[in-house]
């Protein structure tokens, strides 16, 4: 009697299963699927019976980096990852084997394919677009297998050395090109500025002047030793210098003319004061 309570108490125990909320349990009775059990307390007929527990959470499958020759012949070494899910548990239990390795295989393969159809340029500049080719492709040949690919990301992207010195060599020679624009740019409009000043000044030619006079404030608040003044200013200082050098001329020239004079008046008187 003993016996036959623990006998039944064991075939209780070996009947009890327990399905998580993240899972399925696909139901085997003599090698058959009966049906896929939902979370819960379950029971099955023990010997007879068999319940596969599948889980139903995204998986992050890394993808090995692939040595990879793009469209324009260029070796690279991209790495990528996958993420999936179970959505059919019969399929993924009943149609394939291992479905982890079967999609970490078939995620490798589609990698180097779709890479190898795209440039150099592309690859880094269209990451996204190949993304979405790489998990197309993957959703049409998993969803035979009750899988759904949710994402696919390229991890990392690595080049020859040649290959980066030539890419830094073209940013860098981009980058002066771009300076030498906007340097050029600003040397016309700086130009275009000083003409307009230049013909402000020549209908003002005051302006000039008062323009001189503040660059030498400028400097005089500077307590510089050393004072440089424009070309125009020392024109004017130059001009002062001849016209003062002139009158003085003219000046010393009416002198000696009236001193002649003054000696003819008195070689005269001495003429008639001897008559």
């Amino acid at each position: 009697m003993v016996s036959g309570s623990v006998v039944v108490a064991l075939l209780a125990i070996a009947s009890i299963r327990v399905v998580q909320q993240y899972q399925r349990g696909v139901h085997f009775r003599l090698g058959r699927v009966i049906a896929v059990r939902e979370p819960g307390l379950r029971f099955i007929v023990p010997i007879i019976d068999r319940l596969l527990r599948i889980s139903m959470r995204i998986v992050t499958m890394p993808i090995q980096s692939q040595g990879i020759i793009t469209r324009d012949n260029v070796s690279v070494d991209i790495a990528a990852v996958a993420y999936f899910r179970v959505v059919d548990a019969r399929k993924a239990v009943v149609v394939i084997e291992n479905v982890n390795a079967a999609i970490d295989q078939i995620a490798q393969t589609t990698l180097r394919n779709v890479v190898g159809q795209h440039s150099l340029d592309e690859v880094l500049a269209q990451t996204e677009k190949i993304n979405g080719s790489i998990r197309q492709i993957l959703d049409t040949t998993t969803v035979e297998w009750g899988v759904e690919v949710t994402l696919v990301e390229l991890k990392d992207i690595q080049l020859p050395d040649s290959m980066k010195r030539a890419m830094a060599r073209e940013a860098e020679a981009e980058r002066e090109k771009r300076a030498k624009i906007i340097a050029a740019e600003g040397e016309a409009r700086a130009a275009a500025a000083l003409g307009d000043a230049s013909d402000t000044m020549m209908r003002h030619p005051l302006a000039l002047q008062l323009r001189n006079l503040q660059t030498l404030l400028e400097l005089g608040v500077e307590k510089n030793t050393t004072i440089v003044f424009p070309a125009p200013l020392m024109t004017a200082i130059g001009e002062l210098t001849t016209f003062l050098t002139r009158e003085s001329d003219a000046s010393r020239s009416t002198e000696q003319t009236v001193r002649q004079a003054g000696d003819t008046l008195v070689h005269a008187a001495t003429l008639r004061t001897g008559a």
